[in-house]
């Protein structure tokens, strides 16, 4: 007898929203609590703590935003952008593009610097720009780490080494959304004044939480700076108040839940959960390297080194339809994927393999996505052996 019931649970690939731990969907359950109570306080700060100590941010204030990365660009706009000035934004595809846009959105002059498909940021682009601002119009660079449509990330240690040597003042702003827990971002070590990132990637938490964490530099801009804001206001959120740092009543839920998230993290160690994310990564494109072997499906990004831990992105041949694939997969394997953002709208699909996710959960997906390969007769190599192999040789070292 048919039946509309497929059992087991779907696989949950894409790179955003991600898989949520039972204990963080367990501390989402927790009842909300009234603004006196005293755990509502020691929430907030458990969250900041853990900012500080995953970005090694030293004395930079988190500001925590009941929103997504699009409002934690917001927040980084309204504060840092004053009258007259300018920001550079260098390109790394669809999402250097938005945040471009919203910066102009909102009045902002934008200097960007071109994008290559399928590689990094053009450092020395980003020097050229700098050293013809004479003006010094330029307030920051806001520079994406990793692109989540591309897959790719740039080096952003290499990145504010070409600003050292122009000796422009710019303040440099980093977006982690797609990298932080994944991968190292070291603000003290970077001196990157401000790092912003949001809650459904590789925190492991739902949409719905965004964060900044600003240094002293940024928080002094953000005070001189006259342009009108409120709910995104920097100084105006910098109290002791829970109810003044969220501009009105704190999201609970979402608060328990990074706070549990932060409790995983700290658990396993930093080191340990961006290992697990490198070899992870290095199972997929293994994978990938090896469909790759029939010429009809490749890796977007052209650069090994620059391959992101957090996504993996892979084009397909103009007479595949990437779209066809992901149905398949989802709906009949239970796998779920991710396709093309902006200009990689149906040209590519995204394996995302960041979060609360292991080696075996990660061969579960690349079987079934060489399964789905196999059903539509697109040519490609074994794969999936060689992400077993990957794995193989970590049992060996461990």
């Amino acid at each position: 007898m048919a039946t509309s019931r497929i059992p087991g649970h779907r696989f949950l690939h894409s790179p955003g929203p991600t898989r949520v731990p039972e204990a963080v969907q367990h501390a989402l359950t927790l009842q909300p609590m009234d603004l006196a109570d005293a755990r509502v306080d020691d929430n907030i700060a458990a969250c900041e703590d853990g900012l500080r100590q995953l970005l090694n941010a030293g004395g930079a204030q988190p500001f925590l935003y009941a929103g997504n990365g699009h409002g934690a660009w917001e927040a980084v706009i309204a504060n840092l952008l004053g009258p007259g000035k300018k920001v550079l934004i260098p390109g790394t595809g669809h999402f250097s593009d938005g945040w471009a846009e919203q910066c102009e959105a909102l009045g902002a002059s934008v200097v960007r610097t071109p994008w290559l498909p399928g590689l990094p940021i053009d450092n020395q682009a980003v020097g050229e720009a700098l050293l013809m601002d004479r003006k010094r119009d330029i307030a920051a660079v806001f520079a994406v780490h990793t692109d989540t449509a591309s897959g790719v990330t740039s080096d952003m240690a290499a990145l504010r080494k070409v600003m050292d040597h122009t000796g422009h003042p710019a303040l440099f702003v980093v977006d982690g959304v797609a990298s932080v827990g994944a991968t190292p971002i070291d603000m003290q070590a970077l001196r990157a004044n401000v790092v912003l990132g949001a809650s459904q990637k590789a925190l492991m938490v739902p949409p719905g939480l965004a964060f900044v964490v600003a240094d002293e530099e940024a928080l002094e801009v953000a005070k001189e700076n006259p342009n009108p804001r409120y709910y995104w206001d920097w100084e105006r959120r910098n109290s002791p108040l829970s109810y003044r740092k969220f501009c009105g009543t704190p999201p609970h839920p979402l608060l328990a839940g990074l706070r549990a998230a932060f409790g995983l993290i700290f658990e396993e160690g930093v080191d340990a959960m961006f290992a697990r994310h490198r070899l992870l990564a290095q199972a997929v494109q293994a994978a990938v390297g090896g469909w790759a072997q029939a010429g009809e499906v490749n890796f977007f990004g052209k650069v090994e080194a620059t391959r992101s831990v957090s996504v993996t992105t892979i084009e397909m041949a103009k007479s595949h339809d990437p779209e066809k694939l992901r149905t398949l997969v989802r709906e009949r394997l239970q796998v779920s994927l991710s396709g093309g953002l902006g200009p990689l709208a149906g040209k590519v699909f995204r394996i995302g393999h960041m979060g609360d996710l292991n080696p075996a959960m990660v061969l579960g997906c690349l079987s079934a996505v060489e399964a789905g390969l196999e059903a539509l007769r697109i040519p490609h190599g074994a794969g999936v052996p060689l992400a077993q192999a990957v794995f193989a040789r970590s049992l060996q070292t461990d």
